[in-house]
């Protein structure tokens, strides 16, 4: 794995803390503005995590760095859910486009930057610890 420079990591782990601050922030009560901040949080994690490549031949090691990526997309889509959480932006289109289209805003977008949030955070955690155990055994065979 291509390692992070400096600089990186600290955008990395400022993406960490912005993300767990948004996040709290959020369900705490501040409403307008933890959302943003869990938003910067997720593109700086997430651009980060993207800028660390792998370059080896290990079939494992590149379909986990997939599974990775994927988690990495579903932590921003899930700051832009809470952010349409917060400010009801798509409400006016559900509204125009649906007859019943406050049902189908809180079916599909109201809270469910959660879900999104948590399948991430658990594909993360899997791929974290699945990618160091490959590199380390990767290691020994050479």
């Amino acid at each position: 794995m291509k390692q992070l420079s400096k600089l990186q990591t600290v955008v990395l782990l400022l993406g960490a803390v912005l993300m767990v601050a948004g996040a709290g922030l959020y369900v705490f009560g501040t409403h307008m503005v933890s959302p943003w901040i869990f938003l910067v949080g997720a593109v700086c994690f997430a651009a980060m995590q993207m800028m660390q490549t792998y370059s080896g031949n290990n079939f494992t090691i590149r379909r986990l760095r997939r599974i990775m990526v994927t988690g990495d997309v579903l932590f921003i889509v899930s700051a832009l859910l809470m952010v349409e959480n917060s400010y009801a932006l798509l409400l006016p289109v559900f509204m125009k486009l649906f007859p019943d289209g406050y049902n189908y805003y809180v079916t599909y977008v109201h809270n469910n930057w959660v879900l999104l949030l948590l399948v991430a955070a658990m594909l993360e955690i899997y791929t974290t610890h699945r990618i160091s155990s490959e590199l380390a055994k990767e290691a020994k065979k050479l």
